[in-house]
Formats: C-alpha cells, structure tokens, sequence
C-alpha cells in the first residue's frame, strides 16, 4: 500500500539502522566489513556488566547532546528537548490516527487503524531520575531487553559505549529528588502478596518468576482508556533493579505526582501497605528465568519465490517503514535510508527491487551489496534478521545489528522466504 500518509505516520517506526551492520561502540558507523564473530567486540559485551560498574559517573551536558544526536524525541516525550515533527514523530502520528485527529479519508483512517498496532503508546522520559536507577537506564541501553511484556515494540540497539551511555543516564537522572531512604525492615511480603491481589495491580502488571499471582489480562479486553496502562506497565521482576525501595514506595502512594499524565493510577493505600507491597515486589524470591531460544532456521524452498511476494510480505509490511525511497515517504527516507538515530545516511532504500539491488554505501563511500556472503556463506540480509532473532533470545551479536531495530523479530517463514529469494538469484 503505497499511502503518503500512513507513511507520514509510519516512516520512522522501526528506528531502523542504516544498513545490515554494527555500528562501532564509539558512534563512527556502520562496520565496512561482512558480518563476523568479532572476538574483540564479544569480550567487551560480555565485560559490558564490569563496564557499567567501572562507569563514570557521566557528564549530563553531553548527554543531553547525544539524546538529541540519537533523535529521542522521534519516539519519547519527556526528553527535555522539543517534540520531534509529527511526521517524523513515530508515537504522536499513531495516536492521531488512534484518535481520529489525523486529516485523512474516513476510508483509509478505518483501515489503518485497523492495522495499527506498534507504536502506540512508548514510556515518557519525564522524572526519570525520580524512578529509575542510574546504573540500570547505563545497562539497559547498551543491551535493550524487553521490559514490558504488552509493548510491542523493545528499546532500539543503538550504536552507543560506555562512556556515552553514562552521560546518557547521568542527564535523564539530573533532577533527581532525593527521598529519605525507607526501610522495609517490618514491611511484610505475604501482607504484600494479598494487597497486589486485591488491588488489581495484576490487571496492568506481570510479574514473571512469581508462582500464582494473577496474570496480565489480554489488551483487547481492555477498556479505551486502560489499553495505555496494560501496554506499558513493567514485568515487575525488573522492578528491584530497576528502582530504589523509597522511590518505589512513592510511586505505588502517588505516581502521578512523580510523573504527571502516567497512566499508572493512584490506588488508595497507606504508606503501611505501601511498603508492604513493596516488600513483596522487592524480595519476593524469583524462580530461574525459562531459557529463550531462537526459531530454528528453515531449509530454503524448493519453489519459485519472486521479489513480488518478498516484498509483498517481508519489505513492504515491515522494511520499508525505515528504507524507502524520500519521495515515497514525504521527504525522509527514514533512518535506514537518509539517517537518523544516530546513524549516518546508508543509501539502503528497500522500496524497489533496483534500490535493494543497489545495495548500501559504507564509510568509504562504496556501494556494498546486502546480498554480499559472510561466515557460514550467509547474505549480509539474512544474518542481520537472523540477529534480530538471536537478539530477542538474549544472545545479540556485537558484529551484527539485528533488523528490524527494536520490532518484532521476523518469522523464521518470513526468514526463509527472503534467504530462498536470494538463492535463486533474486528473481522479480
């Protein structure tokens, strides 16, 4: 569906990278060579927890640079930095579709509201010094993993170290309001357990290695006006390394004065029952996560498959939102094609099948071929969407950017088409 608007609204929805590489940690770009098993960069992520402790403390004034540098506002308010334009302002053109307020024919509002589903709702930055720990907000950007188990879409892998992720963390957290620490020495995690259930906080919340509590209840069953709250409420086995106990307590009595326009309802409670369910989402012992694995690789197809049908159901339902042509989408390429999050301009448009055949431009100013082979024989295509599945199992490849950039993970069906197209010579 080539509709201008609907790409108005979706151009920058993947936060896509520019081509189907690392980025260096440094923020140079993209890595000229084919995908490898770099031994160098997998020691430094696998150190990446010794780093985040050795880091400094950051320099806020730098990080407010690179948080406009990497175009946060294009996806989260509370940036301290103004709202993105609502054509390159993933979240706000979502909402106005959702909401009836983006000018288009009723026909074509009713259909796309009937597929929008990613990247409607995306967590404010605002206060986020009064709710998350400094050292999390530094791991958690240099290794994004799911928090919210209703959100579709995950934090982008963006092409960030060390040193720039403590920046990032030390300007997020500048305004932090110090609290008098709180004990929950006292506080009971049973009292705890039953007033989670009585108070409905398993309604918005999971709460993953906790045998019997209640579970999240599906978002179509969801009100309007709670589709918000259940989307981007936390699985709350992250809360106790997510959050200090005093700011925790503060937010269960009254989140929206920490973060006004939170979907996080004030609950009515007593600072005693506060710190009981803090007591319980705190200690409350946790059973081993289920080890996650990827989808088993799919043999290539034995029948004709043509760039129609990729295109079709891979590059046009997904790839293009961040690979198109500028005309395509109203002036922007999007940040896989012309730049953006941090990532320089790629020249990789995947809106034809001569701009895919065209390839990707790398730091020299040569065009390189995502069809190109690395290790194992695989195209550079291939390897970054089969990353993108080792990504969301917990196993991201330093040498390689998973794609789509902080979207769901193609099928292994979707993988095995586009890896047999490319076998059989690319035919259209």
């Amino acid at each position: 569906m080539r509709a201008r608007p609907l790409l108005a609204a979706l151009v920058a929805l993947a936060s896509g990278a520019a081509a189907c590489t690392s980025e260096d940690p440094r923020g140079t770009g993209p890595a000229a060579t084919p995908p490898a098993q770099d031994g160098g960069a997998a020691a430094a992520i696998a150190a990446a927890p010794a780093a985040i402790a050795a880091a400094p403390a950051g320099d806020p004034e730098r990080g407010q640079r690179l948080v406009a540098e990497h175009q946060c506002n294009r996806c989260h308010d509370g940036t301290g930095h103004a709202p993105a334009p609502r054509d390159a302002h993933c979240v706000q053109c979502h909402q106005d579709i959702a909401a009836g307020r983006f000018q288009a024919p009723a026909a074509a509002m009713k259909r796309w509201n009937e597929n929008l589903v990613l990247l409607r709702d995306v967590p404010s930055l605002a206060a986020a010094g009064d709710r998350l720990r400094r050292d999390w907000i530094r791991g958690f950007l240099l290794e994004p993993h799911d928090v919210r188990p209703r959100l579709h879409a995950t934090m982008p892998r963006l092409a960030l170290g060390p040193e720039q992720v403590s920046d990032i963390a030390a300007y997020l957290t500048r305004d932090r309001r110090e609290r008098p620490s709180v004990s929950l020495e006292g506080a009971s995690a049973a009292r705890g357990r039953a007033l989670y259930e009585a108070k409905g906080c398993g309604t918005c919340h999971a709460f993953t290695g906790v045998t019997g509590v209640t579970a999240v209840a599906p978002v179509k069953a969801m009100e309007k006006e709670t589709r918000a709250a259940v989307a981007l409420a936390p699985d709350l086995r992250v809360a106790r390394d997510r959050i200090e106990p005093a700011d925790l307590v503060a937010w269960v009595l009254d989140p929206g004065a920490i973060k006004p326009g939170t979907p996080m309802p004030q609950v009515p409670m007593s600072p005693a029952e506060a710190r009981d369910i803090a007591a319980f989402v705190m200690t409350e012992p946790l059973a081993p996560r289920a080890p996650a694995s990827a989808p088993e690789r799919l043999p290539v197809l034995s029948r004709r498959v043509t760039y129609e049908e990729v295109d079709r159901r891979v590059f046009r339902v997904t790839c293009r939102h961040c690979h198109s042509e500028p005309d395509y989408a109203l002036g922007d390429g999007g940040p896989g094609n012309t730049g953006g999050f941090g990532f320089k301009a790629r020249g990789l448009n995947l809106a034809a099948y001569e701009g895919i055949a065209a390839g990707y431009v790398d730091d020299q100013g040569e065009r390189r071929s995502v069809f190109a082979r690395g290790p194992g024989g695989v195209p550079r295509l291939v390897a970054a969407l089969l990353s993108r599945q080792a990504e969301e199992a917990g196993r991201a490849d330093p040498a390689v950017r998973g794609m789509p950039l902080g979207l769901p993970a193609l099928g292994a069906e979707e993988i095995q088409l586009v890896e047999s197209w490319i076998a059989q010579g690319r035919p259209q």
